[in-house]
């Protein structure tokens, strides 16, 4: 591994409206000073910082209006070309949505790249869903240096997820730790984005795994699988942003992905 710095002069920032990319050339030359290997990368330059409970990007508030994406299509079911991936994000943008979570593995390198092109807000996260295993442990730190390893460089990703509805077959000191290792990972290896998980409905508030993470999202399913109006919901939610922490801990994202799959059964 091998870590450079560099000044740049001016910069112009990448943002939602203008996704600004550079591109960043990689060249070795061998003792004769010749160049015999070349490899670039896109990236772009912005800032994700929390003060007094909200998240600011690039010195403005960022207000976060997402869904949830699978890699699922309801012509060609898992099977997702670049085009598929473009007229998604095209869906997203017409919708005005800015923000995309890649449930719940990491996407293919097309849809990150154009995401940084196309200025969209996305929440990465690995495979570690609903059920914890205390075998597994290593699996996920696995998983989550590889994660931020391979998407480091990617300007549109904002967020480390992880874990999804992790608490739905309970939470105990095993699965807390889990997370604890996990979020001093990310913060070790990233120090730019922030961290965050995905609660279910059903999870209390006052659990200590959902205080690890610099934000928590919940998912809700009223009058689907599970979960009534009263819990956790916008009212707990206000009530825990406003508990005195200096951590931002509320991002809402409202999911809906069955319309398309029920459309794709029938």
């Amino acid at each position: 591994r091998v870590s450079l710095k560099a000044t740049v002069p001016f910069v112009r920032l990448w943002n939602a409206e203008h996704p600004y990319l550079y591109t960043v050339l990689f060249t070795l030359r061998n003792e004769a000073g010749e160049s015999f290997e070349f490899t670039s990368v896109k990236t772009g330059f912005r800032k994700i910082e929390i003060k007094g409970n909200v998240v600011y990007f690039n010195g403005k508030r960022l207000l976060l209006k997402g869904t949830n994406r699978h890699e699922f299509s309801c012509f060609t079911g898992r099977t997702i070309s670049r085009e598929i991936m473009i007229s998604d994000i095209k869906a997203m943008k017409a919708n005005n949505i800015n923000a995309v979570r890649t449930s719940h593995y990491p996407n293919a390198q097309d849809f990150y790249d154009l995401c940084d092109e196309k200025g969209m807000v996305v929440w990465a996260e690995i495979p570690y869903i609903s059920k914890h295993m205390p075998s597994g442990r290593e699996n996920t730190i696995t998983q989550m240096k590889e994660l931020i390893a391979q998407n480091y460089n990617h300007a549109s990703i904002f967020f480390w997820g992880l874990s999804n509805e992790i608490s739905i077959a309970g939470s105990d000191e095993s699965l807390v730790n889990n997370h604890k290792m996990l979020n001093d990972l990310c913060h070790k290896m990233d120090k730019t984005r922030l961290t965050t998980i995905a609660a279910v409905t059903m999870c209390s508030i006052d659990d200590e795994y959902v205080h690890i993470s610099d934000i928590v999202s919940y998912n809700h399913y009223f009058g689907w699988y599970g979960g009534k109006t009263d819990m956790n919901g916008f009212v707990g939610m206000n009530a825990f942003i406003n508990d005195g922490d200096d951590i931002c801990r509320a991002v809402n994202y409202i999911r809906e992905y069955h319309q398309c799959m029920m459309k794709f059964l029938t």
